[in-house]
């Protein structure tokens, strides 16, 4: 990586009274954040709070309709994302922006490619890839390799090369440790102790307070598109103030009770796996869910948790074994038919493969009930609003305007609109990866009580969560995945976070 030039405790950036105004709604209404070379800054803030407009205008992705930016003690206007690249400052988005059909160099040097005499470096260029690949601790990346062929991981490794391919003062992480297991956060943090040692800022954005504790230094708090609070401590403010400062009101980050312990042991099955492979990600997978009984997958990043939903669903191949929905057989490789038999899947990747975002809440929502709201085979809006306005009500999905592309929604609320979909269609099974991921503490507990709700319903619900804390306090039973084999199975209440951790890491049937 290039010499860093800034001194720690610089002061680099100054926001104030930053404005941003959408039609018919203004997203910031008088942001204020400084940041110092050398620290990691945390911004906190529910979903809509603000946080994303916000670094969408430090990344030159928006304008700003008010207010004053300072950089490095000079005014700017940061008017596209070149220009801001150019200043030092480098955006790593929650949601992946990287190119799939690219290598992982291309990728990286996206925007600033190596050229001598009108001629690509592609030696050197694969070279410095590797160096900053190393100082990530991920070698194992071939700079020639595609990045479509990346897991969601080794995606964000990539992201995270990019930032550090320039003269980066200033580096913006949206949720970086989202797609990353125990592991991969350890090796984020100890990477990014390294940069502010050098003098680079990191402005740090998570949802999970103990990460906030554990490497940043100072808090800012967004509300309603407003700075709350700021300067705060990271390591001594407390839980109970940061959830008041971002809600308003106190409240307890807790799983919603069970009813009485396996209530639902007489329940009918449900879902029924049995021995399923899909010939590389995973094999001889089985287990069954009765109905209100919730079953959690866990294990790290790459063990093919995903890949065995994926294709229970019927969106991966699979090789053996057989999947049933009370008792009739679903037809491997086929969503068509899993969702014929009653089944839905909310994916980890919401936008790109659960979303059609340019299109209205409505649509979204309705997605997989158009025949409900069709006569002969014409579509009638009036039946899909009627339909979608009451999941918006029932959901409390925020703001309750059907018609706003989905796009515009916070992250919780997109996740609100994806379980629309599913209650609306009236599942019987319930596949949920990563539910809360990307998801404030408070749109959290609303999305735990819904899915405990679906379950107390007769729902059979499957959950998937490199979180090991979600999954054990979401689940009845739970199943421990390494390697893309079972290796543990049993409830939830008689297994903890060590436990899993040391099965996940070990690999050895329990």
């Amino acid at each position: 990586m290039n010499e860093i030039k800034v001194d720690q405790g610089t002061p680099l950036l100054h926001m104030r009274g930053i404005e941003k105004i959408f039609p018919g709604v203004k997203a910031l209404d008088g942001v204020d954040l400084d940041v110092r070379a050398g620290e990691v800054h945390c911004l906190l803030g529910q979903n809509g709070a603000g946080k994303s407009t916000m670094i969408k205008v430090l990344a030159g992705a928006h304008r700003h309709d008010g207010g004053t930016i300072e950089w490095m003690g000079e005014e700017v206007k940061l008017e596209s994302p070149v220009q801001a690249l150019d200043l030092g400052i480098a955006t790593m988005y929650q949601e992946l922006d990287v190119v799939d059909g690219l290598t992982v160099a291309e990728n990286i040097f996206l925007g600033h490619e190596l050229a001598r005499g009108g001629f690509s470096l592609r030696s050197e260029a694969a070279d410095r890839t590797r160096a900053i690949l190393k100082r990530l601790g991920h070698e194992e990346i071939s700079p020639h390799q595609e990045v479509g062929t990346l897991s969601a991981a080794g995606k964000q490794i990539v992201s995270m090369a990019r930032a550090l391919s320039r003269d980066t003062k200033l580096i913006v992480m949206d949720e970086p440790s989202a797609v990353l297991d125990s592991e991969e956060v350890k090796n984020l943090f100890r990477v990014t102790r390294d940069l502010v040692s050098e003098g680079v800022a990191v402005i740090y954005i998570s949802h999970r307070l103990e990460e906030i504790r554990e490497v940043g230094d100072r808090i800012t708090v967004l509300k309603d598109g407003q700075t709350v609070a700021t300067d705060l401590n990271a390591k001594t403010t407390t839980t109970n103030e940061l959830i008041n400062y971002m809600t308003g009101r106190a409240i307890e980050y807790v799983f919603p009770e069970r009813r009485a312990d396996n209530h639902f042991e007489d329940a009918p099955v449900v879902l029924d796996v049995a021995n399923i492979s899909d010939g590389e990600r995973f094999q001889d997978v089985s287990f069954s869910v009765r109905a209100g009984e919730v079953v959690g997958l866990t294990g790290l990043v790459g063990a093919g948790r995903s890949e065995i939903l994926e294709s229970i669903y019927g969106a991966r191949p699979r090789v053996a074994g057989m999947v049933t929905v009370n008792g009739e057989e679903v037809r491997a490789g086929s969503v068509g038919s899993a969702v014929r038999h009653g089944m839905g899947l909310c994916p980890e990747e919401r936008k790109s493969q659960g979303l059609i975002l340019d299109e209205a809440v409505y649509r979204n929502i309705t997605l997989s009930t158009f025949q409900r709201t069709a006569t002969f085979g014409w579509l009638q809006d009036g039946k899909e609003r009627q339909q979608a306005e009451k999941q918006v009500r029932d959901l409390d999905l925020r703001p309750a305007d059907i018609h706003r592309a989905v796009r515009t929604l916070s992250g919780g609320n997109q996740q609100k609109a994806v379980l629309g979909r599913w209650l609306l269609h009236g599942c019987k099974v319930l596949l949920l990866d990563e539910p809360s991921r990307g998801v404030d503490v408070g749109a959290r507990t609303e999305i735990y009580r819904l899915i405990r709700d679906l379950a107390d319903s007769g729902v059979a619900v499957v959950v998937v969560s490199s979180e090991v804390e979600e999954v054990l306090g979401l689940s009845d039973n739970v199943l421990v995945i390494s390697e893309g084999k079972v290796v543990h199975t049993g409830p939830a209440s008689e297994i903890n976070e060590h436990q899993v951790l040391d099965l996940v890491m070990e690999g050895s049937v329990a």
